[in-house]
This record gives C-alpha cells, structure tokens and sequence, in this order.
C-alpha cells in the first residue's frame, strides 16, 4: 500500500468497504476538488455519513488519521485536474486576500511542512553519498521541474567533471541519452504534480540498468517513487498556472551545498580556477559606485 495513491487504495480495499465507506468513496471519486478543503465533520455532512465513518475511512485506507487522508485527496486534486480547473480553484482560494502576501504564505507553510514532515535527513544524507561517489551523475527534469534540474546540474558542473543534464524533448530522446547508464552512475529525477511521465519512464529505465537512482518529488505516493533507491520529498503547491518550487529548490541548495563541504579542498581549488577564468574573460560586473 504504501506506494498506492488514494484512488488504488480505494480500488484495492473497495470489497472490504461498509455501505457509508462505500458512499464516502463514490463522493470522493466524484468531487476530490471539493472534498480536499473540507473538514471530517463537513466531508461526512456532504458525502451524507458521519464524522466517525469518515475517521475509520481513513484507517481502513491505512492512513494516520483523517489530516493524512485529507491530504492524499489534495495530491488527487494536484495530479488529476487540468490547468483550466487549477487555475479556478486557485482563484476561490485567493479572492479574499492579497495575492502576494497569500502565495508567499502558501510558500512558507509548504516550506515548514517539508522542514517537519517532508523530506527525511536519513534520505538525504544517503542522497549526497550515492553524487558524491558517483561516476557520472545523470539529471531530468521536465516541463516546469527542468528549471530545478538545470540549476542543480549548474552548480553540480562547478563541483565536478561528468555531470549530463537530460534534454526532456522527447521520451526517445531521453532514452537514447541515458542508454548507457550504469552500476556505477547516480541518475536524479525531478517531478511534481503533474507528474511528467517521460521523467517517470527514465528513472525507470536507469534502474533497470542497475544505476542508483534519486527521486526529488512531492510524496511518497508520487509515481516516481518506486523506482528511486532514495527519495527527497519537498512539498509542492499549485498556485493559478504555477507550480510551486520553492521547496524543491530549497532541497537543492541543500544537495549542492552539502556535497561541496564533502568535496571541500577538491572544490576550493575548481572555484579557484574558475575565478581566473571569469577574470580573465571579464564574466562579471566589477565596478562598485
């Protein structure tokens, strides 16, 4: 179960379900955009059960209690619904306030959410192992993910040799790219809701291929997940059309920064080397007013 998204679960428990269950699930299936902002006491006024039978659905799916359940129906939402009902569902959540301090509000709150409950310090410090002592990392990322794999890969450019940002054009592509992947490679995907299936696909084949492999997504039920040996969860929010990606880049900064310090002498002197470089060839703006 614990790979399953809420709409398995239901279809695998679905023989085992009461008559409310059954009603609860129906109602769910049938309005998961509304359900995910609803207390357990409203959900079950709605679905037509009561606040208990909604608890013990949440058990019987096998989550921690109803806020677990609550928000496995909001990835739901995140996954299924197309950028038209993203953008009006948005919309009823930030008409009664300002628009800037909201969506930086959202941010901070996916932030400490991540800080308490999302991304796992055993994970990530097997993560900066597994690039650390990698022979070639591989990077994807797709659509709106391929920024945070661009900026990961830049940063990793600086650290060491070897490093092959995955052009995402296209699945055969992407595949023809990573054909070669190895036991001794390190291939990191990056996808948030809506999971891109191309990046899915890729980390797939990597493992296959014997490479260890790194998730950067959203939850433990996110499709990636099966096929990461390691997997950084960074909570994500869908804003109008956007993605949300403060989290993920803040895990990231954390990934590069700590293999930096691992690799600390070796990089000392790539930077120095570089700042010759950017001297040299007048790379930056020195000129103080």
């Amino acid at each position: 179960m614990e790979y399953m998204n809420l709409l398995q679960r239901i279809d695998h428990k679905s023989a085992e379900f009461s008559k409310g269950q059954k009603r609860l699930a129906q109602y769910i299936m049938e309005n998961y955009d509304i359900a995910a902002y609803l207390t357990a006491s409203k959900l079950g006024k709605e679905a037509g059960v009561s606040e208990s039978t909604v608890v013990r659905f949440a058990y019987q799916l096998d989550y921690d209690g109803y806020p677990e359940l609550q928000k496995a129906i909001q990835v739901i939402v995140k996954t299924n619904s197309n950028s038209l009902q993203r953008m009006l569902l948005s919309t009823k959540r930030y008409q009664e306030k300002g628009i800037l301090k909201s969506v930086m509000i959202t941010d901070a709150e996916r932030l400490r959410d991540t800080i308490h409950g999302g991304v796992d310090e055993n994970q990530f410090n097997k993560a900066v192992d597994m690039i650390n002592e990698s022979r070639r990392l591989y990077i994807l990322g797709a659509r709106s993910a391929a920024y945070l794999a661009g900026l990961m890969g830049y940063y990793f450019k600086m650290l060491f040799d070897n490093v092959i940002i995955v052009d995402a054009n296209s699945t055969s592509e992407t595949l023809e790219q990573i054909y070669n992947i190895g036991k001794e490679d390190v291939m990191v995907g990056i996808t948030f809701p809506r999971y891109s299936k191309r990046t899915i696909c890729a980390l797939e084949y990597a493992k296959n291929h014997g490479s260890k492999t790194i998730a950067l997504t959203d939850n433990m039920e996110s499709p990636i997940a099966e096929y990461a040996d390691c997997c950084l969860i960074a909570k994500s929010d869908v804003m109008t059309i956007i993605d949300s990606l403060v989290c993920p880049l803040s895990v990231v900064n954390a990934l590069v920064t700590a293999v930096a310090l691992l690799r600390k002498d070796d990089v000392e002197k790539r930077l120095m080397a570089l700042e010759e470089l950017w001297k040299e060839y007048d790379v930056y703006n020195r000129s103080i007013k």
